[in-house]
């Protein structure tokens, strides 16, 4: 049963997306592609799955729909995105860094923006799986994976 608890779709709500720059767009491509190509998905203290989810942002809080692989609803999960915002906002700065290093910086001072970003991703990451522990449980790559797709969604004027 191991093996069914894990997600077969992910989309991004339409209605919620904030219009991504390139490099965000082409991150949230590839975050959805790696999840479904390995995640750890479930939901506590239910042994179905494999699941679909879609995040999105309703009221200003970020939402995830999760269903079952034949669509039936199973939780919509609301979550309040202040916790979010700081952690979100460093890592936007820093990418915005990042991405104007790979132009013209030195290798080592690429690399050091790097380390920099892949922390804040991680901070974002481990502050999902700690938000959303009592419900949904997911790994450490599916938990940065998710993160930059709530980053995505997530307006930049923070």
């Amino acid at each position: 049963m191991a093996d069914r608890r894990h997600l077969i779709d992910v989309t991004l709500d339409a209605s919620a997306q904030v219009n991504p720059s390139a490099n965000v767009a082409h991150d949230c491509r590839a975050a959805i592609f790696d999840l479904l190509e390995d995640n750890a998905f479930g939901l506590v203290g239910h042994a179905g799955g494999p699941y679909k989810l879609r995040i999105g942002l309703k009221e200003r809080r970020l939402v995830f729909d999760i269903r079952e692989h034949d669509g039936e609803r199973l939780l919509e999960l609301r979550l309040s995105l202040t916790p979010f915002r700081s952690v979100i906002r460093d890592y936007f700065k820093v990418c915005d860094s990042y991405y104007e290093a790979i132009k013209s910086a030195s290798p080592s001072r690429i690399e050091a923006i790097d380390v920099g970003r892949r922390a804040l991703h991680n901070e974002g990451a481990e502050l999902l799986r700690e938000r959303i522990k009592h419900r949904i449980w997911i790994d450490d790559d599916t938990a940065r994976r998710l993160f930059t797709l709530i980053c995505a969604l997530h307006p930049r004027t923070i």
